[in-house]
């Protein structure tokens, strides 16, 4: 066992570089290693540190140069080290193979590769030989894990601000609106930056960057020109970049902010338009690459292994590959790709939900401090520790007492229910479960699972539909409140008054959460408490990012009737443009549907057709007296050797895999999300039991 006490090193330094991710105490141990190994030379002032320093302010990159820089050399040694003992014991492992010897190679391989046989004459080195091929393997894995360590640190800092770059400049329009929205309203401009800055969470990557010169303001006391100058430097995104230096250029001359602001966002809301377009057609492309290579080219390769299996020669193993690997890892790649190219031109997440503030978290023990450092008891002490322990379990009562509400909120908690409902009738319909083959094991859980599975998605997809709908429906309605709102407010009525007027009137699916919104009012909370709470209601981010305005503009004026007009075009703008690619997608999504059922088709058409022909042929050819070959040889040698069941069964999971595929990526690719396929998945997976139980194969 000696022998592999250095792999078993090797490893454990493999496994050290793990630990920062799950310990704070981890990570700070190796930052102090690092740093008092590396420190002072990466401390060293060069062309290489500025460009790296400037990655990763880009990419927002937590820490100091110097820790990220030494960390990633500590890093790139480790592994380099570590990959220099597994280099060893890869070269030992290549000798331990070519112990077959040459002969039984050559008489494993073809002809034409028989030349590779001569490689076991390598077991036959002398020890000096042997110790430079070692030292190859070493010195070969130990280089590449060690640069390949580096040249990725410094690469994800670089993706990462890609990333960044596409966010940024996909919520910069109705970031500029937010910002020129509250310029209207009077609010001053180093206001109205620190306003952003408290809303990045609802405004997405466009704020949080501009909200790095509000803290540099702040913080340090920088001026604002040399802060958004500052942010024109670091930023990686190129309309942030002109942004901020023509803001800055305009808040130094004297020039009327409001104007500036208002082509800005004139500007965008043109860019977002042309910006849809070439998103439409870049998902009109995706459509068209998963229908020609991720269902017709694994149907028509499909076709030609069965053809080929059922007549010539078995080609179950192949098809399998197919089926169970092929399709679902290249599926699930184009998902991922697909997203990661679509980021940058689809809609921020959804608003951050906001804490409640209960209780008065500085005096936890209720007691009220004196300016002398005493404290005196506070008579409500009781009642906040009853308070605080109702609190405690709040989350559980809300279940027991809203669960339909909270259902909706999360669609996920469907699989509490529906999980343990199907489990047990997968054993309950499968029971007993035939262990004689893995054959005999998928013909007996493969249709409960089926029926299973579309009881759990099923579940969600309903869930999940209805909620999406409800907030889709309220999001219609939201640019009418707005501009009711902003007309009343406009006619000379306070905000609250306003806001009453507004509820009485009809703004369908809307009008209740606003009755419930006043009454919170009448009830004696604030309008900017009561439309947050609204707004966690709704978890709509349409819906927070106009609160946010409404609230942060009734803070610098009665007079917000401009500012809603602003808030209610952004509104109709962003719902227009939703409206467009749904209506474009939706032939695509169609696409997807009628590939789905030519796949069906001639999986039907070789299971009703095909394969009885070939049933046929090979007993007619058992009894001498097929008509095709009247002796048993010729294409209909060998089919009595089939396993025809088999092949009956590869097509069942061939459609379910190509059912949750088609579903997942018509989902992303018609409405955004993966999780907006969960219907299509679950009709798709209807289709294909409905078709399979009407081809009497289950």
């Amino acid at each position: 066992m000696i022998q592999y006490v250095p792999l078993a090193l090797a490893l454990a330094l493999c496994a050290g570089l793990a630990l920062p991710f799950v310990s704070r105490r981890a990570d700070l141990l190796v930052s102090r290693v690092a740093l008092s190994f590396f420190g002072d030379y990466v401390a060293d002032e060069s062309p290489r540190k500025r460009e790296q320093q400037q990655r990763m302010r880009a990419a927002h990159a937590g820490g100091t140069h110097r820790v990220y820089a030494a960390r990633t050399l500590l890093y790139a040694g480790t592994l380099g080290a570590a990959g220099s003992v597994l280099g060893v014991y890869v070269a030992a492992a290549f000798l331990a193979l070519l112990e077959v010897g040459g002969e039984a190679i050559r008489s494993a391989l073809p002809s034409a590769l028989g030349f590779l046989a001569d490689l076991t004459r390598l077991e036959q080195l002398a020890p000096g030989d042997l110790f430079v091929l070692l030292l190859f393997f070493s010195a070969t894995v130990g280089s590449l894990l060690a640069l390949g360590t580096y040249w990725i640190r410094w690469e994800v800092l670089s993706q990462r601000a890609v990333a960044r770059a596409s966010e940024i400049e996909a919520t910069l329009p109705r970031t500029v609106a937010f910002v020129y929205a509250l310029s209207r309203s009077g609010m001053a401009f180093p206001k109205v930056m620190d306003t952003l800055a408290k809303n990045e969470r609802v405004y997405g990557e466009a704020a949080t960057e501009l909200g790095v010169a509000v803290r540099d303001m702040n913080t340090f006391g920088t001026d604002a020109l040399t802060a958004l100058q500052r942010t024109s430097e670091r930023t990686p995104s190129e309309n942030m970049e002109e942004f901020a230096e023509n803001l800055a250029s305009v808040l130094g001359s004297g020039r009327s902010l409001s104007d500036f602001l208002h082509e800005q966002y004139e500007r965008y809301q043109e860019e977002a338009e042309s910006q849809q377009e070439q998103y439409l057609e870049l998902l009109s492309t995706f459509a068209e690459a998963y229908v020609t290579v991720l269902v017709a080219g694994p149907l028509f390769f499909i076709t030609i292994l069965v053809v080929v299996g059922l007549v010539i020669e078995d080609t179950l193993p192949l098809l399998r590959i197919v089926v169970y690997v092929g399709v679902p890892l290249a599926s699930a790649a184009f998902i991922v790709y697909v997203d990661s190219v679509t980021q940058s031109l689809q809609s921020p997440g959804e608003a951050a939900l906001r804490a409640d503030e209960d209780g008065d978290p500085a005096n936890p023990n209720g007691e009220f401090t004196l300016p002398d450092g005493g404290a005196v008891a506070d008579g409500w002490r009781a009642d906040r520790e009853r308070l605080a322990e109702y609190d405690r379990f709040r989350t559980a009562l809300d279940w027991v007492e809203r669960p339909v509400e909270l259902l909706l909120r999360s669609p996920a908690v469907t699989a509490v229910i529906t999980v343990p409902v199907a489990l047990l009738w997968i054993v309950n319909r499968a029971a007993p479960i035939p262990i004689d083959s893995p054959l005999t094991v998928a013909t007996a859980v493969d249709v409960p699972l089926v029926e299973a599975t579309l009881f759990v998605l099923g579940g969600y997809g309903l869930v999940y539909e209805i909620q999406k709908r409800r907030t889709k429906n309220i999001e219609a309605q939201v640019p009418d409140f707005l501009d009711r709102l902003a007309s009343i407010n406009e006619a000379g009525m306070a905000v609250v008054e306003s806001f009453e007027r507004v509820t009485n009137s009809d703004l369908e699916d809307l009008t209740p959460e606003l009755e419930r919104t006043w009454r919170d009012i009448k009830w004696g909370a604030d309008v900017e408490t009561a439309l947050h709470r609204m707004d966690r209601r709704i978890r709509s981010p349409m819906v927070g990012r106009s609160v946010a305005l409404i609230v942060n503009a009734m803070r610098a004026s009665g007079d917000i009737g401009p500012v809603l007009h602003i808030a209610a075009d952004e509104a109709r703008a962003a719902r227009q443009l939703r409206r467009e690619r749904n209506q474009v997608m939706m032939t695509y999504l169609i696409v997807i549907y009628i590939s789905f059922f030519v796949f069906i088709g001639i999986i039907a058409a070789l299971t009703v057709a095909f394969i009885p022909a070939i049933e046929q042929a090979g007993v007619a050819t058992d009894g001498g007296v097929s008509g095709v070959a009247g002796v048993g040889g010729g294409i209909t040698e060998g089919l009595g050797d089939i396993d025809v069941a088999a092949y009956e069964v590869i097509f069942l999971h061939a459609s379910v895999v190509q059912a949750v595929c088609s579903g997942l990526i018509g989902g992303q690719l018609g409405e955004g999300t993966v999780r907006d396929g969960v219907k299509h998945v679950v009709i798709l997976l209807a289709i294909t039991y409905v078709s399979f139980l009407a081809m009497g194969l289950i």
